[in-house]
């Protein structure tokens, strides 16, 4: 599992180079061929100048169908591997990409030799591996919610909380706010000008008030820009806003936020675009009751399953947001994500992937 984890760690697959997608993909549809042979059926959907979209689908031995979800996407561009190459020191492998979330990939592929090395029963599994999850999945979330549709659920293989799955996330929107005032002179005609940074910073306050802890909402103005020179009262400026909400009503109430910007100066004029990117993943009954079976797996290796609740989203969202059972955070054991202190620890990798086989036993009725 290890040697698989290097070689793909060592393919750069940043999210928005297209020819390092590519490349990427075809090694982990090899890698994956080499361990568990053709697929019964296998499709590859256009990604467009996204990666690509690549679905493995393997018989089982009992009725129904698994959907395993693995994105082969990272935000590391390309080079980062020439100044942090992939290495595992002190029970730590670390290297771009190997806890978010390409360990995860390979102990999903894993999971299913396992289940054949053991002559376990497990359902029919469907792997889809997407290039575009770091960036919202637009080219692959209409493909990821038809793999899902006759599941009997959906295993999403992005890394765990401290070993905990995850049960709930956030929904994520991402908008854009644009404001037009007028220009001047700022020593000559400081009064002739409406500067669109002044009305910016009204307008930042306004979104930053509109978080809410105890509704479990946030609310972050994350870039920011305009202007062309500090003697000049600026014509534009931006930003650019992330939002998450626990709650679905929640989406509705910011929506009329944005709707609703407004200058204090009435000739400078403001515009707000972008849209939802996921809808918060609930437990649903049918993700209630897979945790449950988890857990029990858990129980029966000696340790305890926990589950979480955490503010970044997945795949797994659109999944639950059609109430489909889907359990997340079925992937590493580490720390790090996006950050260069990105690790996994390697004594977890078997137990993880054991956690895996006997839930898809469990599937099966086993």
């Amino acid at each position: 599992m290890l040697d698989d984890l290097k070689a793909i760690v060592e393919l750069e697959t940043h999210s928005y180079d297209k020819a390092l997608l590519v490349k990427g993909l075809r090694a982990i549809r090899a890698r994956a061929v080499a361990l568990l042979g053709t697929p019964d059926d296998e499709v590859l959907h256009e990604g467009g100048q996204h990666g690509d979209i690549l679905e493995l689908t393997y018989q089982g031995t009992a009725p129904g169908t698994v959907l395993m979800l693995s994105h082969y996407d990272t935000v590391w561009p390309a080079g980062t591997l020439a100044g942090w190459p992939f290495a595992v020191v002190e029970g730590k492998a670390t290297g771009p990409g190997v806890f978010d979330m390409k360990t995860g990939l390979v102990q999903s592929v894993w999971a299913l030799r396992g289940l054949r090395d053991l002559g376990l029963p497990h359902p029919s599994v469907r792997f889809l591996f997407n290039g575009d999850e770091e960036i919202g999945s637009p080219a692959s979330r209409p493909h990821i919610e038809a793999a899902g549709e006759d599941a009997l659920a959906t295993l999403v293989f992005e890394a765990s909380l401290d070993g905990a799955v995850k049960t709930s996330r956030k929904g994520v929107g991402l908008f854009n706010v644009s404001v037009t005032g007028v220009e001047a002179h700022a020593g000559l005609d400081p009064y002739a000008g409406a500067s669109a940074i002044h009305a910016l910073a009204e307008i930042v306050t306004t979104l930053a008030g509109a978080g809410s802890r105890e509704r479990g909402t946030t609310v972050n103005v994350g870039l920011i820009g305009g202007g062309t020179g500090r003697n000049v009262a600026a014509g534009r400026a931006t930003c650019g806003v992330d939002v998450r909400v626990t709650d679905p009503a929640e989406m509705g109430r910011i929506d009329d936020v944005f709707a609703d910007l407004r200058a204090s100066d009435p000739r400078v004029s403001v515009s707000a675009t972008g849209e939802w990117n996921r809808p918060p993943m609930s437990p649903n009954p049918g993700s209630q009751r897979l945790f449950k079976e988890a857990q029990e797996v858990a129980a029966g290796f000696g340790w305890l399953l926990d589950e979480a609740a955490v503010g970044g989203a997945s795949d797994g969202n659109f999944v639950s947001a059609l109430g489909r059972p889907v359990l997340d955070g079925m992937g590493a054991v580490g720390d790090g994500a996006h950050a260069r202190h990105e690790h996994v620890l390697i004594d977890h990798i078997p137990a993880r992937t054991a956690l895996t086989i006997g839930l898809l036993t469990a599937l099966a009725g086993g």
